[in-house]
């Protein structure tokens, strides 16, 4: 069953957002009514790109009250490393929780034991959040889903904005809702990946809760209110 349209989420996803401003560009979201603030990190390893860090989500959390969405897509991403000096350093997922992450959301694919890896976010007291990625099958996460917040349907490969919507993953979206409605589970479904006016509806007719949009947030041609206000009517009765 999709989700009414007066309670579907917009998460602004930074990694189209001018950095050279981004406190500003933080703030005016947040101002526009996002309702979540979605941040990728990316490793060089998981997915070709690297991004950001968590001295990054450390830096914008005093700007915003607006919830910090952190997607992982990087490997092993409850791994310590043990320095000679330093001792035992701490997971990526200790460092974004520290940073003031709300959410956290990890790759099925990059977890080699993910019910455990969701355990430890919700320890550090973070909202726990599982991804696919298009390949992937939504039997992998099924063991998991009781036990995380969110869950992230990528509709495009995972590693650089811009890309197009991947129409296939229409009824990966339909089937994963259909999986948390038939068990009751309340968890959010969100999907990343193409999102826009053309594309928003069919998504949330699909069974979409939450949004994450970038390019078609962060635009030279209009506001970023404007564009807010555009994607929510596309998708709006």
């Amino acid at each position: 069953m999709a989700e009414s349209s007066n309670k579907i989420k917009i998460a602004p996803s930074i990694l189209s957002a001018d950095f050279s401003c981004l406190r500003a560009q933080v703030e005016e979201v947040s101002k526009a009514g996002a309702d979540y603030i979605h941040v990728d990190i990316m490793d060089g390893h998981f997915v070709p790109p690297m991004t950001i860090g968590s001295l990054v989500v450390q830096a914008i959390r005093p700007y915003t009250k607006v919830p910090l969405d952190v997607h992982l897509m990087i490997e092993e991403p409850d791994k310590h490393i043990e320095h000679s000096l330093l001792g035992r350093a701490p997971s990526q997922i200790e460092q974004f929780a520290k940073a003031g992450a709300d959410v956290i959301t990890v790759h099925a694919e990059a977890c080699s034991n993910l019910r455990e890896v969701v355990e430890q976010i919700r320890k550090l007291g973070v909202k726990a959040g599982v991804s696919i990625s298009p390949p992937t099958s939504p039997d992998v996460i099924a063991d998991v889903l009781p036990y995380v917040d969110l869950v992230l349907v990528m509709t495009v490969n995972p590693g650089y904005a811009g890309q197009p919507f991947i129409e296939e993953m229409i009824a990966k979206i339909s089937h994963v809702r259909k999986m948390l409605d038939e068990r009751g589970l309340t968890a959010e479904m969100e999907v990343d990946g193409g999102i826009s006016p053309k594309t928003a509806r069919r998504v949330v007719e699909a069974g979409a809760s939450v949004l994450v949009a970038g390019a078609a947030i962060f635009r030279k041609d209009t506001s970023i209110s404007e564009a807010m206000k555009e994607l929510r009517a596309s998708y709006s009765d």
